[in-house]
């Protein structure tokens, strides 16, 4: 079994709201994805060990395996492709919490290609085709999947901080 990008797509979008019930019905909805591409993507979690089964429908997943993929593995199974300057929604560094602790002049900061999107700036690859209107919709989830980018494609520097970022943000999610 091998994993898929849109994966850690519905792992995180699970993981930033614990206190809520999903069905594959609603999380499909939520991410623009099927029910059946929900279902099939948390069998591959849990095959995985990213997630855990606990009854028909009842799964969750399994936070520290979750950030040691998303900090370590996720960049080298799903690289990043950047490409020309396009209108998108802002990713990486271009979006907070990274923004505020990493300079960028205007039009430096990437994006993943969007006709809705406000920003211009070098395209980069979304982890999954539907992110751009899942991260709209979703503040938190737009943290993550911009943080799991700076992990895809940033520098050092960018990658140490979206590492320790990435973490605090799932382990705050989980508190909760």
């Amino acid at each position: 079994m091998e994993l898929k990008p849109q994966d850690l797509l519905v792992l995180f979008k699970v993981a930033v709201h614990p206190q809520r019930r999903w069905t594959y019905a609603a999380l499909g909805e939520a991410l623009s994805m099927s029910a059946s591409e929900v279902h099939a993507s948390v069998k591959r979690a849990v095959g995985a060990g990213l997630a855990v089964e606990r009854g028909r429908g009842d799964w969750s997943p399994l936070r520290p395996a979750l950030i040691e993929f998303a900090v370590h593995g996720a960049r080298y199974v799903w690289p990043a492709v950047t490409g020309p300057v396009r209108r998108g929604v802002p990713t990486a560094f271009g979006v907070e919490p990274l923004a505020s602790r990493i300079s960028s002049s205007a039009g430096e900061a990437p994006v993943w290609a969007y006709p809705r999107g406000t920003a211009k700036g070098p395209s980069l690859s979304p982890l999954y085709r539907t992110a751009p209107q899942a991260a709209l919709a979703d503040p938190a989830l737009h943290r993550l999947l911009a943080l799991q980018d700076a992990l895809r494609a940033g520098r050092a520097r960018e990658r140490t901080l979206a590492a320790e970022l990435l973490q605090k943000e799932l382990e705050a999610a989980d508190a909760a």
